[in-house]
């Protein structure tokens, strides 16, 4: 049976749809069901040609003043109106993005318009630009962080129990919350919005059975000085289910080192996205696209979505897109630098649009990308790279990027590229990208997020053939102090299974004596000794800016041995050191625990 085609005249011709060289009574009259009624009466002038996948096979051409002939086989039916725009086809689309607008709510905001009402008090804004919390302000270490992070420069919030205690001891202009970590109801979202990294000096509180001082004398002297016990909150409760509810509540600002999966597939789970057909048809033009799952065309033949289609430059159109429906709710990205896409290369040039607004006709923050033929490959695109674009323009006067606040996602194979320039790998016909994932990233290098101070010695209590005779009292008295030590192992591991980028502090005994010693850094948890909160305080600041801390979990002491006391003249300070050189010494994946038995530990 021979093929019919389907001729479409240059839009700038008189227009006609023309059936020919039908030579078969059954290609005739199979074609004829696919037609409309009204394309059977008489050619239109301005025809409408919608492509899609009904299941009638024919040859198509496509002829034009300005290009080639060029031949495709495809599954198409035809369809043609008094208007080369479809009204009705138009408001579809419109409705499967974002819904159509609601008369109420156009006469809510117009009468608010009008009326120029504003609150008569501004609301309270937040700083939102890359703060740094500090959990336990008020502790020995958390003030000290504190005031180092400020004179250094650094926004900071700090998240403490009582507010009155925190102004009195940081000032009355400190940027505060109130929370309490093992009360997951009062770690408020609004809390942590703009807070990239976090210093977590929270701690077990452990004083004296017979009392103390007002100003915690005996305490600040260390554990090896008094008989302890347990005031205030449990172990479990303070560092196993207040770290939990600390990392649940900042995991979304600080970000997570592998980024944010927004779509795909990642080991056996998959992140679903509502992925539609946006294409020239909106315009007039007659290019068709569609995104589907191919379960066996991904790497190492598993599963990908596919970003498929025909594009065509007739009635003025070029180009064909998907893109997402508005988010329930939006995305935060404002941890993260930019999307990472993998996908499977045809050597053509598309282009990633991002929205920040629910507005259906608005700017969309946008940047091309060349892809490698026939080949899997990541492409990173900063958010810094992302221009304002409307309808191909730059956009000038377009507010900021603001990656808080991601509402929708478009993936575009177009003609066009910005201000009247054309993309130089467009061809028409059928294109294909495989596009396997869409996540945010972290650039490189990354820097801890996230840094705890724990305790030396979490991992000796059950250790085999440990002499407990001569570790310090915590380990001895690991069960008495209610499984202290065990629990802040057990914190310790949250943070490691978080995904976020974490550096673990364990110092050793802490005083109060100056910062400025000659420090040992370690790690397997072995070492013994003490060192000044100040001296830790500065190792948490200076952790934050180096890389070489990522991922590193480290014991630290002075060189001065119990015996002897630290002092510093003040006519003649230490230097101040730099803490990458004790950094770089420090290897992944060491914690202790390696020597510990398999089975978890009884509590």
């Amino acid at each position: 049976m021979e093929l019919g085609a389907i001729n479409l005249s240059s839009p700038l011709s008189p227009s006609a749809l023309r059936i020919q060289d039908f030579s078969s009574p059954v290609g005739r009259n199979h074609f004829k069901k696919s037609l409309h009624p009204q394309l059977l009466c008489s050619p239109l002038p301005k025809p409408f040609l919608q492509l899609n996948d009904r299941p009638h096979s024919f040859l198509y051409q496509q002829n034009t003043d300005n290009l080639s002939t060029r031949t495709y086989t495809r599954y198409i039916s035809a369809e043609a109106g008094k208007q080369s725009w479809d009204l009705t086809r138009f408001l579809k689309t419109i409705y499967f993005f974002n819904e159509l607008p609601s008369p109420a709510k156009f006469i809510e905001a117009l009468i608010e318009k009008l009326s120029g009402s504003s609150p008569s008090k501004p609301e309270r804004k937040m700083e939102t630009s890359g703060i740094v919390l500090v959990a336990g302000a008020t502790g020995g270490v958390g003030r000290r962080a504190v005031n180092i992070l400020r004179k250094k420069g650094f926004p900071v919030r700090v998240l403490v129990r009582n507010e009155q205690k925190a102004r009195q001891m940081l000032g009355p202009d400190i940027d505060l919350v109130v929370g309490d970590i093992t009360k997951e109801s009062t770690l408020v979202p609004e809390y942590f919005k703009g807070v990239r990294r976090v210093i977590n000096a929270v701690s077990v509180i452990v004083g004296p059975k017979e009392g103390d001082t007002p100003d915690r004398q005996k305490y600040s002297q260390g554990i090896k000085f008094f008989e302890p016990e347990i005031k205030g909150d449990s172990p479990e409760k303070e560092a196993y289910i207040g770290m939990k509810n600390l990392i649940n509540a900042v995991k979304g600002s600080v970000g997570l080192q592998n980024g944010k999966i927004l779509f795909g597939f990642e080991g056996n789970s998959f992140k679903e996205m509502a992925w539609g057909a946006l294409d020239d048809v909106v315009m007039g033009g007659v290019s068709e696209s569609t995104f589907q799952i191919d379960r066996n065309g991904g790497e190492n033949g598993g599963p990908t979505g596919l970003f498929k289609g025909v594009v065509s430059t007739a009635n003025n159109g070029g180009f064909s897109s998907i893109r997402t429906k508005n988010l329930p709710t939006a995305e935060d990205l404002s941890a993260y630098d930019g999307l990472e896409l993998r996908l499977k290369g045809d050597g053509r040039r598309y282009k990633l649009i991002v929205r920040t607004s629910r507005d259906w006709d608005t700017v969309g923050y946008t940047a091309g990308f060349d892809t490698v033929g026939n080949q899997w490959q990541t492409v990173r695109i900063p958010f810094s790279s992302l221009k304002p674009i409307f309808r191909a323009r730059t956009v000038s006067d377009a507010p900021l990027f603001d990656p808080s606040n991601v509402v929708s996602l478009q993936l575009m194979f177009s003609k066009f590229e910005y201000d009247g320039k054309l993309n130089p790998t467009f061809v028409e016909g059928p294109f294909q990208l495989p596009l396997s994932s869409i996540r945010a990233y972290l650039k490189e290098p990354i820097t801890p997020r996230f840094v705890h101070v724990g305790s030396a010695g979490v991992t000796r209590p059950e250790r085999p053939g440990l002499d407990l005779s001569k570790q310090p009292p915590a380990v001895r008295l690991n069960k008495e102090l209610d499984f202290i030590l065990t629990y802040k192992l057990k914190g310790e591991d949250l943070i490691r299974e978080s995904g976020i980028p974490y550096t673990i502090v364990r110092p050793c005994a802490l005083t109060e004596e100056p910062a400025g010693a000659d420090l040992i850094f370690d790690q397997g948890d072995n070492i013994t000794g003490k060192i000044s909160r100040e001296e830790v305080a500065q190792i948490c600041v200076a952790a934050l800016e180096s890389p070489y801390a990522t991922g590193k979990t480290f014991e630290v002491k002075s060189v001065i041995p119990f015996s002897q006391p630290f002092t510093v003249d003040p006519e003649n300070p230490p230097p101040e050191k730099d803490y990458d050189v004790y950094f770089k010494t420090l290897k992944d994946g060491i914690t202790g625990k390696e020597i510990l038995e398999q089975d978890p530990l009884p509590v």
